[in-house]
């Protein structure tokens, strides 16, 4: 009996213990650093990291041993993120402390290189996909959430934010141009940004039987290619093809205003991995969390989020994040400054 209470009161130092054992590695924490606003497999750490994938595999389970790290099953791939923070539990602040001590530090370049490496090949699987499939993409896209399900939910938002006459919007990956036709009702200059010439011909079809003459197309890299700033960016059903969102969200935050919003329509997260194939999704949705704390990282603001009805054992969700428009990160600086506590 005093045994097992002796052991009870070690549990706390334990968890305490496990955390400092699993930051007592480089290795291990610079996975840490590489799970920062990204999720991988065991294969593409094992190769971010030049290490066996054996080896690779003990590191995470000492990580998700001290709940650093989360797994998310997508199909027969596990992929590995950093585990959501515990609110007050025991290690918590030790755990935040930690975190926040390796986000300041570089990874080593020929790390960074890797990793640039791994999310080419993710773009290159997904370019390829829509060159071979272009034709039918839509007819896939419109058994697990085509536009008719949301349209009406984004237009009430974009309806809602009351956008200058002279209001321009980019539309990310238009797919055929189902969109087009409502931006180009409600902005005065709309441009279409798609890298895959097949699907870029299927929205200039549409714009020419439409009349749509105010969009223009442009067959381009929206995260790397340089375009004008605008006034709202749109993204429906586009975030899950990207390589890596959160570095997505980083570089279109660039593109808009100041003032500006940032439309996304995604799938929450989901398990039906067969999406991969039928439509060429690189990720099965999204958490609402994650999309919130990479806008944070990006510099915008977390809006409006609606969230439509399930269809196929798949929800949609609709949200909105805003740049900071000039006279808001005065005012907050302003105020910032006023209510700072006397010393």
């Amino acid at each position: 009996m005093n045994m097992r209470a002796s052991l009870l009161a070690f549990e706390p130092v334990d968890t305490l213990a496990a955390l400092c054992k699993a930051s007592g590695d480089t290795l291990r924490l610079n996975i840490l650093r590489a799970l920062a606003n990204d999720s991988f497999g065991v294969l593409e750490l094992a190769q971010i990291f030049a290490t066996g994938q054996s080896g690779i595999s003990h590191h995470l389970k000492v990580l998700a041993h001290a709940a650093l790290v989360a797994t998310r099953r997508e199909g027969n791939a596990i992929f590995y993120r950093r585990a959501l923070a515990q609110g007050e539990q025991l290690g918590s602040r030790l755990r935040s402390a930690l975190l926040d001590e390796i986000d300041q530090l570089q990874l080593p370049v020929d790390i960074q290189q890797r990793i640039a490496v791994v999310h080419s090949q993710r773009a290159a699987v997904s370019q390829a996909f829509f060159s071979r499939c272009a034709a039918s993409f839509q007819a896939q896209q419109d058994l697990i959430a085509g536009l008719p399900q949301y349209r009406d939910s984004v237009l009430a938002l974009l309806d809602s934010l009351g956008f200058a006459n002279d209001a321009s919007a980019v539309e990310i990956g238009p797919g055929d141009g189902g969109f087009l036709p409502e931006l180009a009702q409600r902005f005065q200059r709309v441009l279409a940004l798609d890298n895959s010439p097949a699907m870029l011909e299927l929205a200039r079809l549409r714009c020419t039987e439409e009349g749509l003459s105010n969009v223009e197309l442009q067959l381009a890299d929206a995260l790397n290619d340089d375009y004008p700033a605008a006034d709202c960016l749109v993204l429906n059903m586009v975030l899950h093809h990207f390589a890596a969102p959160a570095e997505a969200l980083r570089k279109l935050a660039q593109h808009l205003k100041p003032g500006g919003s940032l439309l996304i329509t995604e799938l929450c997260s989901h398990n039906q991995s067969w999406a991969r194939e039928a439509c060429g999704d690189l990720w099965l949705g999204f958490e609402q969390d994650d999309l919130a704390r990479w806008a944070d990282a990006a510099g915008l603001i977390t809006c409006e989020s609606l969230y439509v009805g399930l269809r196929n054992g798949f929800q949609i969700q609709v949200r909105r994040f805003a740049k900071p428009s000039i006279t808001h990160g005065l005012r907050a600086a302003i105020t910032g400054h006023q209510q700072e506590p006397e010393r």
